[in-house]
């Protein structure tokens, strides 16, 4: 059944003006939602918490006031234990607040409670956290994966606990989970959100980003989040632009991409034919839809990149996780043994093994043939996609190979789906591009997405267009979860 929650922000806000639902009421529906899920998508729901700052809401022109979310573990919450999903920082309460959480609380919005992840944002399938699987709502039996490492933020909104959560973004954290949970999944131009208490995985490929049911939500959420930080001098100082001026603009003039080695290496039917009915729509609508080739050789080759690149970063970031500085202390004789204790315990396998390929790719021997050729590889593909976008507005390309997969499927990994149709959202990350997904269409229920990736800080033109296709495809708000069919 529906409620207040489940409308956009901008009615939300105006039905808390006129008194018709209370900040309490908001975040008791939620808290009973949450409460009632099954989906494992919580580290810690802050109930108590949010009721005392739901009392104290008062409802101003941000249209977040009195309005209940949820941040994924990684964020720093101050004085509340934030353990990014992994033993190692168990016990660990933060003594200060993350930019992206400390603006979204000047604004007046109450924090829900922190949601599942995969250990220290590593890994793709929402498996790897000390809580165990997280679950895609669309699916009861609880056979399908809602992706990672955002897990607990997109299982819980797809679900409708919250209108909007916080998660982070290295390969495609958001946008596949969004994808796969039929959801609007955001990943601005890397440091328009200052990633100031955002646990650090791959710094180079870090980027704050957020989960919505609408795409007018998305654009208003980037406003409250985006701008600079003297906290991260990695964030822009370019002003932030207003993306709600202008999103029913439509798309005309405007000139988009397919990147055809990308479609040919699906193999599934019903989403190809959904991108060839969307492209039409869009020409309908006045946009020019080319097709290019981006080079088998180059995507085949994205996959081996980042994980050589971001596993030397995380090696290289986490080295003050040694059981002294954060987390449960295993005693030892020596700083060595400690940490040896430690680290054993504390770490799950994933992330021991992706600490191994780092350290291996750091080692000085190894640095040439491994960390420095990803890195001339990775500044190939970014040169490419200047290519690309310097004569192209946007890339519309699907946001993941199919819907969500079981938990006991298998993939050739060195098979064209796995290596191009599974990874390719790390485009955008290699070049700290804008890009989000969103639904656009259904396939035995569950949602299939695209996926939207443009040239730095062109946010607005990227709201734009995902606003029209949310109009075409009719999959906004909570149209998917409650299985209504939409237009293509």
């Amino acid at each position: 059944m529906m409620d207040y929650i489940d409308l956009p922000l901008r009615e939300i806000h105006v039905a808390l003006l006129e008194g018709k639902v209370t900040p309490r009421g908001l975040v008791e529906t939620a808290i009973g939602r949450a409460t009632s899920n099954k989906d494992n998508c919580f580290e810690s729901l802050l109930d108590d918490r949010a009721r005392e700052e739901a009392d104290k809401a008062v409802i101003t022109e941000s249209l977040v006031s009195g309005v209940p979310y949820l941040a994924k573990d990684n964020f720093s919450i101050k004085g509340i234990e934030t353990r990014a999903s992994s033993n190692i920082l168990k016990g660990y309460r933060p003594l200060y607040e993350s930019t992206a959480t400390s603006r979204l609380k000047a604004s007046g919005a109450v924090l829900l409670g922190q949601t599942t992840m995969d250990e220290l944002a590593m890994g793709g399938t929402g498996t790897s956290g000390h809580l165990g699987k997280t679950f895609n709502p669309y699916d009861p039996s609880h056979e399908r994966m809602i992706g990672g490492s955002s897990c607990g933020s997109a299982s819980a909104l797809a679900s409708g606990i919250v209108p909007f959560a916080l998660g982070s973004d290295t390969g495609d954290s958001v946008r596949r989970p969004a994808s796969l949970g039929g959801l609007v999944g955001i990943k601005p131009t890397w440091g328009r959100i200052s990633r100031y208490g955002l646990f650090p995985f791959a710094p180079s490929l870090d980027h704050v980003g957020y989960f919505t049911r609408y795409v007018e939500d998305a654009a208003y959420m980037l406003g409250l989040l985006a701008g600079r930080d003297s906290h991260d001098m990695t964030s822009s100082d370019k002003p932030v632009e207003d993306c709600l001026a202008g999103i029913d603009g439509g798309v005309e003039g405007l000139r988009l991409v397919r990147v055809m080695d990308i479609e040919e290496s699906l193999s599934d039917k019903r989403l190809l034919s959904a991108m060839d009915k969307l492209a039409d729509a869009l020409t309908s609508k006045g946009a020019a839809v080319d097709k290019v080739y981006f080079g088998k050789d180059l995507l085949e080759s994205l996959y081996a990149t980042y994980i050589v690149i971001s596993c030397a970063e995380a090696t290289s970031n986490d080295a003050n996780l040694d059981g002294i500085k954060f987390g449960p202390y295993k005693g030892g004789n020596t700083y060595e043994e400690e940490m040896t204790r430690s680290r054993t315990e504390g770490f799950g396998e994933l992330i021991k093994r992706r600490f191994v390929i780092g350290s291996f790719a750091l080692m000085r021997e190894n640095q040439d043939v491994l960390f420095l050729r990803a890195q001339k590889i990775r500044a190939k593909v970014v040169h490419r996609l200047s290519e690309i976008l310097s004569d192209h507005d946007a890339l519309l390309i699907p946001a993941a190979s199919s819907i969500a997969p079981r938990f006991s499927d298998s993939s050739d990994k060195l098979s064209d789906e796995y290596l191009i149709a599974d990874n390719h959202l790390v485009l955008a990350n290699f070049g700290g591009l804008p890009s989000m997904s969103l639904p656009i269409a259904k396939e035995d229920g569950l949602p299939l997405g695209v996926s939207l990736t443009l040239s730095p800080f062109k946010e607005k033109t990227m709201f734009r267009i995902a606003k029209e296709i949310e109009g075409i495809t009719g999959l906004g708000g909570l149209s998917v979860i409650n299985n209504l069919e939409g237009n293509l």
